[in-house]
Formats: structure tokens, C-alpha cells, sequence
């Protein structure tokens, strides 16, 4: 099967690869070397989120794309065809094959397209804005002769999206969402007037929108822990791996260059008996980092591990929990890069002393690479930024998500061998790792919710193995939400009673979207258009929210999404039902997985058998 291509948006490479670590020796400062281009302005380096951001604003991307240039003459306009090699907030560069186009200091506008996947989410527009050329240079590709022009924008990119798009999606995404909700509000109070006739029906309606309004309100509301300059915890980042020789360089870079002191930092990578070249690419990049990282101490704090025996994600995490010299680990999977203020974000919330662990927001990555990504990505946002959000109101968070999730190391060595021997009806408990320590967690700390702490992560681009993941992730959901059942009335009340209904409605959905779109119009005649209207209302709402804080043309994916659960992955659910106790993992080679193979290798090979000694006995 011919593999999915990822779109994937490519930063220009810095010259030095350890560009954001606080230097211990001070030769060099992190804003004067980039951003402070930008905006004239002093940066504490503790202030990291503001470095982060300047940083962004600096960041060049390559791309290739064309681009008009419109030059204003005296009796006409005349347009040129460029094609751009990389561009940023702040300027683009241009090549063409024709030399001495334009001058320094000339100003022309600029037209211009930026697909999906050059920039960051949000920037994908129609662009025609006015710009300064600033040098021009030439140099040889590919054998020929190319002319290159840089140019600066008059108005930085960010300012242009503001007043062209951004602006105007906060104002229409606000309004729509306050009327939607409004609506939401209406139709449940009809549902309520009709409850006599049936009870079951309207009071699930009633608790499903009470439910999801809810979320959004509190997500809403929610509110990052603010950066203490002074609280700088020891971190251990632990990295289990099987199998990612494609992105594991990607992700123990982004570890390791973090906005984060050198003897507060380490990182440890567990390959769990990887059987590609997982364990040659994460040796070269850690060589290269430590290459240059002598006065980083990259050598002290860089390690990689490899298990004796192939036993596991819970296998690999433990064991690099016992190597980890800090009390705060964070599990970072292999196919996800943090932010480089990430660390910094994620500790935040470890001032309260009750907080036993804490989740990341997760992005993906490769968002733009066909429409099934882009779902995901909608779905990803709405995930983390409201539901997550919600959950961490009342610091109950019940999923602290396997990309980017940190603990209280004496918490996990706690309940170490509870969560390595986990079973359920007498299964191996081998996927669903994070949320089975989430509870674990819970059941005598908090846990909570950063924001600001973002990573991306590589998500399915072919249905086979999102559809694989999906189910795993509902197996996951069922068992351990039926584990927390037993302890979570014990958190604050409105918390218990959100987790009761979140248990409920996914559970009964799939029985009420048979009753209203096929027994209500075949046995009553009736079109089931409130059912219709409220799924699509719901579907709005995340829509709306995504186009509210990422002002994004993916927006629209949201109700794709919806409508794509409601009559594709809802259906996992029953099955998930029955077979929940099941341990295979679907999209990796598990011990469980393995035998699981054999076993149905067996039975097809003994089916052979049979239909071979049949045929013969006819053939007699």
C-alpha cells in the first residue's frame, strides 16, 4: 500500500541546533540573537513565553510557492512571476531566473497564496500586501543560475492577518457562539416540556447539551498557571520508543533544547527493542547534540537505553523512572516535539503540593496533509483546549495524554507495580497507559492542565490506522472510566457528577441515534429534524471554538468531524462494549499482538487443512 505523504511545515534550520538553552556561561543571549529584530525590547529569559513568541515572529519557513510582484509605473503597472524559497512574519525571499528586476529600497506589492502547512495555523490565506526589497544575490542551483531578492513587509504578517481575517473571525466566532448556545439553551427547555412523552429520550438530550455547554463554559474560563521566575524543579524527560526511526532524531532534539536551566534538565531515551534503525538515528542525533553541547553538559544529561527484552510502553517508562536522577518526570512519546518553553509551562502547577500530575496540549503535526488529519487536528484542539481545560477547573483531569504528561516521580514508583501488572478480566492492561496512571494519580493528588505547555505529535494519515487507534482508544476509555467510577466520588461534586454523565452519554449514544434516525421515521413516520438540528448545532460549537482561538480555515472541519463520528466511529463503541477486555494493540508489534497473529495464523492454517482433506475426499 502506497504510504501518505505528510505535510509537514519545516522551520529554516538555526546554525546552531541548541539555540534555545539558557547558556551557563553567558556568551551569548538568546534575545539578541533572535526576535529582538522584531520588537526593540528586553526579555527575561525566565519570561519565556514572551521569548517564545518573539522567536516565533522571527521564524523563517521554507517554502515554494509563486508570487506575483507588482511594480507601479508611471503610465502602466507590470507584474513578475517569483517563486519563494522561504518566508517569515516579518519578509519573504524570492528567486526568479532573470537578474537586475528590481532595486534596493524599491517598494512594490506582493500577491501571493500561502498553502496549508508553510506556517503556522491561521496564516493559510490570500495574500497581497506591500513590501521593501532589502538585498539581492545570486547562486548556483542545480547547475543554473538563480536570482534571489529579499524583501521586507511593510506590515508584519501577523498585524496584515489581524486587520484581513483574524479580527474579523474572533467578532464572528464569538457572536455565533453566544447564539448557538442560545439556541441550545431553547431546544433543551422544549425537550423538557415534552419529557412526559418520552422520558428516556428527552432526558438524555437534557444531560447531553447540559453536559457539553457545561465543557465549554469552563473551558472557557480556564486560566494557565502563571510562570514563577524562582520555581525551577528538577526534570527528568523520559522517551520510550519502539519502532520510530522516522522521527525520533526530531523529538530527543526537542527535549533536550529547552528554555530550561542545564543542571535542572536530563533526558533519558528507553528503546523498547526497536527492530528498524530506531536505535542508530537516536544514536547520531544525540552524537551531534553532544557535538555541541559540551558547556550544555549534554553528555551528563542525554542517555539512551535499551531494554534487554522487547516488554512494553509501561516497560520502558518505568525503567527510565528509575534511572531519572530529578522528582518531576515527563513522558514524552516518540512521534511528538515539544515547544521549547514547554518544561518551563508544564512544571507550573507542581507549586501546589497536592498536584500529582499534569497535562500538555497536544497539536498536530502534520495537520495539513489530507482531510483526515485535518479532522483530527479540530478534534485535537477541542480535546485539550476545552475538554482538558474543563477538567482542570476543578484539578481533575482524567486523562493526562501519553505525548506530554508530567508526574511526580515517588507517585509513579508508588503504584509501579500496580500499573505494571494491571489486568483486567484476566488481560495483560498493555495500551491505555496514560490514563490508567492518571487514575492511579488521582486517587490521592490532583492533576491539572497547562496550556501553554504545547507539543505536536504525528497523527494517523490513512483510515486503517486511525480506525485501529481509535478503537484502542475506546477500549481504553471504557476500562479505566469503569476503574475511576470506584473513587471519583470522592472529588469535588460537580466534577463527579460531570464524570458520571461524560460516562453515560458516550456509552447510550449509539442507542439513541438508532431510536431517532431509524425507529422514530419507520415506526412514527416523523423526520427526526430536531435531532438533526441539535447534532449540527453541536457540531458548530466546535467548529466556532476552534475558529475562535485559531482563527484557522480548518474550522469548518469540525462539523465533518462530527458527522463522521456520528456515523463512523461511534460505532466502535458497541464493540468496544464487547470486547473491551481484549489487549492487543493494533498499530504495533506487542507481545500480546504477536500471539494474538499466531493464534489466527493457526486457525486459518487448520481451515487450509480441512478444506485441503475435503477436497480431497471428493476428488476420491
Amino acid at each position: 500500500m502506497k504510504k501518505t505523504k505528510e505535510i509537514l511545515m519545516t522551520p529554516r534550520p538555526d546554525r546552531r541546533i541548541l539555540s534555545n538553552i539558557p547558556d551557563p556561561e553567558n556568551v551569548r543571549s538568546l534575545v539578541d540573537r533572535r526576535g529582538a529584530t522584531y520588537q526593540e525590547a528586553e526579555v527575561s529569559v525566565a519570561d519565556v513565553n514572551e521569548l517564545f513568541r518573539l522567536q516565533s515572529l522571527s521564524m523563517r519557513y521554507i517554502s515554494a510557492f509563486p508570487v506575483k510582484i507588482i511594480r507601479e509605473g508611471k503610465q502602466k503597472k507590470t507584474s513578475h512571476k517569483f517563486y519563494s524559497e522561504d518566508i517569515s512574519v516579518t519578509g519573504i525571499l524570492v528567486y526568479t531566473d532573470t537578474p537586475n528586476i528590481f532595486n534596493v529600497d524599491e517598494v512594490t506589492t506582493m500577491r501571493f497564496k500561502i498553502p496549508g502547512g508553510v506556517m503556522p495555523e491561521g496564516y493559510e490565506a490570500n495574500v497581497k500586501i506591500q513590501a521593501k526589497m532589502v538585498r539581492a544575490f545570486e547562486k548556483e542551483v542545480d547547475g543554473e543560475i538563480r536570482y534571489y531578492y529579499a524583501y521586507e513587509f511593510l506590515q508584519p504578517l501577523n498585524e496584515y492577518m489581524v486587520k484581513k481575517r483574524w479580527g474579523m473571525s474572533i467578532f464572528v466566532s464569538s457572536l455565533v457562539l453566544f447564539l448557538v448556545s442560545l439556541i441550545v439553551v431553547l431546544m433543551r427547555a422544549e425537550s423538557v416540556i415534552y419529557f412526559q412523552f418520552n422520558k428516556f429520550l428527552y432526558f438524555y438530550s437534557i444531560i447531553a447539551a447540559t453536559f457539553l455547554l457545561s465543557r465549554y463554559i469552563f473551558g472557557m474560563l480556564f486560566r494557565n498557571v502563571p510562570i514563577n521566575p524562582d520555581y525551577e524543579p528538577g526534570v527528568t524527560i523520559i522517551i520510550p520508543v519502539f519502532n520510530e526511526e522516522k522521527w525520533i532524531h526530531r523529538t530527543i532534539l526537542s527535549c533536550i533544547n529547552q528554555y530550561y536551566p542545564v543542571d535542572k534538565l536530563e533526558v533519558i531515551v528507553v528503546d523498547d527493542c526497536s527492530t528498524d534503525k530506531t536505535e542508530e538515528k537516536a544514536k547520531e542525533m544525540i552524537e551531534l547534540i553532544n557535538a555541541e553541547g559540551e558547556r550544555f553538559k549534554t553528555k551528563e544529561r542525554l542517555t539512551f537505553y535499551k531494554l534487554p527484552q522487547n516488554g512494553g510502553k509501561r516497560e520502558a517508562l518505568v525503567a527510565g523512572v528509575h534511572m531519572a536522577k530529578h522528582d518531576l518526570v515527563v513522558f514524552v512519546d516518540s512521534d511528538s516535539f515539544l515547544e521549547p518553553n514547554a518544561i518551563r509551562n508544564i512544571v507550573q502547577p507542581f507549586q501546589d503540593p497536592k498536584m500529582g500530575g499534569v497535562a500538555g496540549r497536544t497539536e498536530v503535526e502534520n495537520k495539513f496533509t489530507n482531510a483526515l488529519t485535518k479532522l483530527q487536528t479540530v478534534r485535537y484542539y477541542i480535546a485539550f483546549r476545552i475538554m482538558k481545560a474543563a477538567e482542570s477547573w476543578f484539578d481533575t483531569v482524567t486523562c493526562l495524554s501519553g505525548p506530554l504528561a508530567c508526574y511526580r516521580k515517588d507517585l509513579v514508583l508508588k503504584n509501579e507495580e500496580a500499573w505494571l501488572n494491571q489486568k483486567f478480566l484476566g488481560q495483560p492492561a498493555t495500551f491505555g497507559d496514560d490514563r490508567s496512571m492518571t487514575n492511579y494519580i488521582l486517587q490521592t493528588h490532583r492533576t491539572a492542565y497547562q496550556d501553554n505547555a504545547v507539543c505536536s505529535t504525528i497523527v494517523p494519515s490513512d483510515s486503517k490506522s486511525f480506525l485501529s487507534q481509535q478503537m484502542r482508544w475506546k477500549r481504553s476509555w471504557l476500562r479505566e472510566s469503569l476503574r475511576a467510577f470506584t473513587f471519583m466520588w470522592k472529588k469535588e461534586p460537580f466534577m463527579f457528577l460531570f464524570f458520571i454523565v461524560g460516562l453515560i452519554v458516550p456509552i447510550a449514544a449509539p442507542i439513541v441515534v438508532v431510536y431517532n434516525l431509524l425507529w422514530v421515521p419507520i415506526a412514527h413516520g416523523i423526520f427526526p429534524t430536531t435531532f438533526i438540528v441539535g447534532l449540527l448545532l453541536m457540531a458548530m460549537l466546535m467548529s466556532l471554538a476552534h475558529l475562535y482561538f485559531r482563527k484557522s480555515k480548518l474550522w469548518a472541519f469540525g462539523f465533518i468531524f462530527v458527522l463522521f463520528y456520528e456515523f463512523v466511529l461511534l460505532w466502535q463503541m458497541p464493540v468496544a462494549w464487547v470486547t473491551f477486555w481484549k489487549s492487543t494493540w493494533g498499530t504495533r508489534e506487542t507481545p500480546q499482538d504477536v500471539l494474538e497473529r499466531e493464534r489466527k495464523e493457526a486457525k486459518k492454517a487448520q481451515r487450509k487443512r480441512k478444506w485441503k482433506k475435503g477436497h480431497k475426499g471428493v476428488s476420491e
